[in-house]
């Protein structure tokens, strides 16, 4: 087998030319979900189609290359990212079930006073913010949809929350990963990689703050966010300084387990203090019925209802903190070497081979670890059924799981083609042209250079992904032009933070989640805005960390 080296002026000697071509498959799946209004499956395959073909006939990979390549990246999307997901709706399903996941919603709904709007920033951002902490990869968006739907709101409103409520923990979703990979991949030192991390720390507070406010208006308008900007600033302003403080202060681990944490407890306090006073005109408002606080939740079904989620933080604690347990936990793991790509086969535009081998670790990874998780938690409610009113059994567990592989067979589809066509594009060489082009816009790369994380994200629907993809382009592009390298790989982070909202594996999710299954493209339209106006966001505050606010981002030399 011949060697297959990426060269990203293939097409016409161009690397201009050859930015545009790769283009084409996003362009294709984008125009298959919104003009000919195809299924998110469907557009898949055909951008996949189309990202093979550009590989082939237009950067020169030898066929059987490429469909190596679409296979490798469909396995990754099954493992981990699918199983991640699968187990993550069947974690809910579990509490669901049980019938204790009501007692959790009578707690929000306590704490919220019957608001919606509230109830909405509570389990969107903040306990969606603790689920993106501990597993990412899509599961609280998975899981927060379906509460918020249980809440009363229409599926497209749900939707359109939890994809936004998202967005801020992103950088620091599953422990931190997408931080550590741009370290690693970007051959930063451990030193340098906090520095990453405090100055991401120093970008998504400033999103963060305003998450609520918009929460409320996608609900309810601007008179939302006038009668619940107290709790608003509560919730987006200790969240914002609880993740400034503990990424620059503390284990960048631990942020957004810490911020959400933190941002609960304050609503939980200010909540004693301060009261919705329109709860009933907004209820009426919203069609929803009249909102009666009746129920007597004494503290044991508290406890029980919010126990499964502390089972999660120590689960994932144990399995992700310290080094000795996490070491041992990955060794246990499936390695294989992949047929017709192996290593040496392909090499970068270095000329340096690309690691295409398959590992998967079958034990320490955020499914595996959740249905580890899922069983604790059955099993103590089993011991613990309340004489017999929850009546969970091991035939109901078993009944959830066969049927969330059901219900999720089409944005499995969805994800591992997403997958397959961003593997084909990376190590065909179509990413890293279209990243080669950004970087030689010069001093206005300061400005664009998010929108390379943006972009990596909105293709395959992972912060982690897009830090691998662009990592070393960004450090690279930072010492030609005498920038910061840490700032660039915070600004990639941070800009694929923003562009999860639209990626086709997000919005598969949510649209699974709420029953929205084939209307993609209604989502993606609801929060494309959105997304497009936290990018420009993003882009500016990295500029101005470039020169007038350089202070935020300090750098640290090996």
């Amino acid at each position: 087998m011949d060697k297959f080296q990426i060269v990203t002026d293939a097409v016409g000697g161009s690397l201009g030319l050859s930015a545009l071509v790769s283009t084409l498959p996003l362009i294709t799946f984008f125009f298959m979900l919104l003009a000919v209004k195809a299924r998110a499956h469907t557009s898949g395959a055909v951008a996949l189609i189309a990202a093979i073909a550009v590989a082939i006939f237009g950067f020169n990979m030898p066929t059987e290359m490429a469909l190596a390549t679409a296979l490798r990246g469909g396995l990754f999307g099954l493992f981990p990212i699918v199983w991640v997901i699968l187990t993550a709706i069947w974690f809910y399903q579990i509490t669901v079930a049980s019938r204790r996941f009501e007692d959790l919603r009578l707690v929000f709904d306590k704490m919220g006073s019957g608001d919606v709007r509230i109830q909405a920033m509570l389990i969107a951002f903040c306990f969606g913010g603790l689920l993106e902490a501990l597993a990412g990869f899509g599961a609280p968006v998975a899981i927060t949809a379906t509460m918020i739907l249980a809440l009363g709101i229409p599926p497209l409103k749900a939707a359109t929350v939890v994809l936004i409520a998202n967005t801020a923990p992103v950088a620091f979703g599953a422990v931190a990963i997408p931080i550590t990979t741009a370290g690693e991949v970007g051959g930063r030192t451990l030193e340098q990689t906090q520095n990453i991390a405090a100055v991401v720390g120093h970008q998504t507070p400033l999103l963060a703050f305003f998450v609520p406010f918009i929460i409320a208006a996608i609900i309810d308008g601007w008179r939302g966010v006038k009668e619940t900007a107290p709790i608003s600033v509560t919730i987006g302003l200790s969240f914002g300084i609880a993740q400034w403080w503990t990424s620059n202060h503390f284990a960048y681990q631990l942020t957004d387990v810490v911020a959400c944490i933190v941002a609960l407890g304050a609503a939980f306090v200010a909540l004693h203090f301060w009261k919705p006073k329109t709860t009933a005109a907004l209820r009426d408002r919203l069609g929803l019925p009249e909102y009666e606080d009746t129920t007597d939740l004494p503290g044991t079904r508290v406890w029980m209802a919010l126990m499964p989620y502390a089972v999660v933080v120590i689960v994932f604690g144990i399995a992700n903190l310290g080094t000795t347990v996490p070491q041992w936990l990955s060794s246990f793991k499936i390695s294989l070497t992949w047929p017709v790509i192996e290593r040496g086969l392909l090499l970068n535009q270095l000329g340096e081979p690309i690691n295409t081998d398959y590992t998967f670790a079958y034990i320490n990874n955020p499914g595996t670890l959740l249905v580890i998780s899922g069983l604790i938690v059955a099993i103590t409610y089993m011991i613990f059924d309340g004489n017999g009113l929850y009546q969970l059994n091991w035939a109901q567990v078993g009944r959830e799981f066969v049927d969330t592989c059901w219900r999720m067979r089409w944005s499995a589809t969805t994800i591992m083609l997403v997958l397959a066509l961003a593997y084909v594009m990376n190590y065909s060489g179509q990413t890293v042209s279209i990243g080669e082009f950004f970087a030689n816009m010069g001093g206005v790369f300061a400005f664009a250079a998010p929108m390379l994380g943006w972009i990596g994200v909105a293709v395959t629907g992972s912060d982690t992904s897009a830090n691998a993809l662009f990592a070393n382009l960004q450090v690279t592009a930072a010492n030609k032009l005498g920038l910061n390298p840490d700032l660039m790989l915070a600004a990639n982070t941070t800009g694929g933070v923003v562009g999860k909202m639209i990626s086709p594996q997000s919005l598969a999710i949510a649209a699974t989640a709420v029953n929205m299954e084939g209307k993609e493209s209604e989502l993606f339209k609801k929060v494309a805005g959105f997304s497009v106006a936290f990018l420009v966001a993003v882009c500016l505050i990295v500029f101005l960390q470039t020169n007038i606010l350089s202070f935020l981002a300090p750098t640290v030399v090996p």
